[in-house]
């Protein structure tokens, strides 16, 4: 099914920035994936359901299993859940029930895929387009991640800071002008290329760069793996551009913080 492949994909992509780190940990308890980096951002501190839940008590059992292991080592985390493991009313009471055990809802992203990615419906801008593979390009990639999910950026680069997280983890700037504007990368898992971190500057916006290194990222990912699938989170800033680039949406993935 396409929904599980976002729910794997994602789930491969947090296991390699945790295999990257040594505080790092992944492990798999009854119904839950733990994939946790162990850094200041809570965001990569993750839990995911990993089989599906029939009831409410279900998925509270579930949600105890993961702040079991996140208390027991004192770290923020969030729960990342796509809606599809949820059956009838776990899926409708899930954000009471998560609430009550102390996580707040933090966001909602459509899962989607494409089987193929469309052509581009008008010429993409010329824009140098750099692998990720060196501390100059990991500082760009990491600031523009920074100003655009607002997020500060020594616990972006605390994510990232690794050089080994790259090897599975594959991310690519693009520059225009000599200057780093816009990030994407690509993670293989569920028998997809998953896409993450698809951004661009303020100042850069709304002239197709961000576009321009995904498909770049695409490609490379294809050429590479020969997987034509990919699967992405969108937020509502790329969800048009992702439907003209063929994506549909699969299922839901909501967020949960401590």
């Amino acid at each position: 099914m396409s929904s599980s492949a976002v729910a794997e994909n994602l789930r491969e992509s947090f296991r390699a920035i945790a295999a990257s780190r040594a505080p790092g940990e992944a492990r798999e308890l009854p119904g839950v994936s733990i994939a946790s980096a162990g850094v200041t951002f809570q965001m990569f501190n993750a839990a995911f359901l990993s089989a599906p839940v029939g009831s409410e008590n279900e998925l509270a059992q579930r949600i105890l299993l993961a702040s079991s292991h996140f208390d027991a080592r004192g770290i923020e985390w969030a729960y990342w859940v796509c809606d599809h493991w949820l059956d009838g009313r776990a899926r409708l009471r899930s954000r009471q029930v998560f609430e009550s055990h102390g996580l707040r809802h933090s966001v909602d992203l459509p899962g989607m895929v494409a089987e193929h990615v469309a052509p581009p419906v008008k010429p993409l801008p010329p824009i140098e387009v750099r692998r990720v593979r060196d501390a100059a390009a990991r500082d760009a990639f990491c600031g523009i991640g920074s100003v655009c999910f607002h997020v500060p950026f020594p616990w972006f680069q605390e994510v990232f800071a690794s050089a080994s997280v790259w090897e599975r983890f594959v991310g690519y700037v693009g520059y225009a002008d000599g200057e780093a504007v816009s990030t994407a990368a690509t993670v293989i898992g569920g028998g997809a290329v998953g896409v993450y971190n698809v951004a661009t500057l303020p100042g850069s916006q709304r002239r197709g760069y961000g576009e321009a290194v995904m498909r770049h990222a695409l490609a490379e990912a294809r050429r590479e793996s020969g997987i034509a699938r990919s699967v992405l989170q969108s937020t509502p800033v790329g969800y048009k551009l992702y439907e003209r680039m063929g994506y549909r949406t699969v299922t839901k993935v909501a967020v949960y913080a401590s």
